[in-house]
Formats: structure tokens, sequence, C-alpha cells
């Protein structure tokens, strides 16, 4: 299958650790900026995916962050700034964020790829129809020890790192063409 377009989670799956760090602190993963680059010149569209919460609670800039994400090299940004008690249909694990660039990039979900160190990336991307790539950094490893042997919906790799889970993409694209 030819992938389309990959959606990178910020907070522990591009950069940062597992708890939210605002721009200007945010520092991405050393390999980051190159991978973002080498899927771009695989003609593929690369999408920040992101719940930030911290806006809708006054203690971030909406803009801070698309202007610090579209630095790094992404396509388009999309970002949930709504506390989970807002009930939108942006944050994941909804689909809204990916619907929305469906849509806006004439994109079939199910030739996207989802990496994420949260369950709720996972669900997101699950649900939506896309690959799915647990990253053990960040929060990867106690989100994969609280959920893999539970959940009903699992991701199709888990990756030490998003280095390593775009390896497998780029690897797995390739042999089912």
């Amino acid at each position: 299958m030819k992938i389309q377009a990959v959606f990178l989670d910020r907070d522990g799956t591009i950069g940062g650790s597992d708890v939210v760090e605002y721009p200007g602190e945010f520092e991405l993963f050393s390999y980051s900026a190159n991978l973002i680059q080498q899927l771009k010149r695989k003609d593929l569209q690369v999408f920040s995916f992101t719940n930030q919460p911290g806006i809708s609670r006054g203690e971030a800039n909406e803009s801070d962050f698309i202007s610090e994400l579209k630095e790094f090299g992404f396509d388009g940004v999309y970002l949930c700034p709504h506390h989970h008690k807002e009930g939108c249909s942006c944050r994941k694990p909804a689909t809204g964020m990916l619907e929305k660039a469906a849509q806006e990039h004439s994109l079939d979900l199910s030739k996207c790829a989802v990496f994420g160190d949260r369950w709720t990336d996972i669900l997101s991307a699950k649900s939506a129809g896309c690959i799915a790539v647990l990253v053990l950094t960040g929060s990867g490893k106690s989100a994969y020890e609280q959920n893999h042997n539970t959940s009903q919906i699992q991701p199709d790799f888990v990756a030490e790192t998003l280095l390593t889970g775009i390896v497998w993409l780029l690897k797995e694209s390739l042999v089912s063409k």
C-alpha cells in the first residue's frame, strides 16, 4: 500500500517527554527534524496531530504551537486546544483532527499512519482506519504496559522510537505495494 500521509503526535513522540512542554521549552529528539524531511522527500505529507489543553486553560497560545510546529517542517498542524471535559470532536481519542485533515487534503485515512506515545493516539488512529504505531518514548512504555493486555484495540506496530517506527512503516509500505 502506498502511504499518503503521516500524522505525528508532539509531546513524547517527536520530542519532549511525558509531560507537555510549551513552545520555547520543547525540544525535538535528535532524529525528528531529519525524519520529517525524509518523509517529505518520499512525497508523503507530514502533519502534526496533538492535544494541547493548556490553550483552553490560558497557559499557552495556539499560534505559538502552530508557529513552532510549522518551523519543524510539518505540512499542516492539527491541534485540539480543548480540555477533555469540553466534549469536542477533535480531542484524541476522537477522530476529528484526522477527518479534518482527510477532507482538507483529499486523504484516504486507510493509507495514512499515526505515530503517538499515548493510547488515545492509537484509539484515534484505529477508529479512523489509519495504521497506528505506538512509540515507547514519552508516555509510550507506561501506555503499553497499562493497555496491551486489556484493550481490544491494539497498535499495528510498537516501536522503541519514532525512528524505528518510520523505518518499519517505510519497509511495510514498500513490501506491500
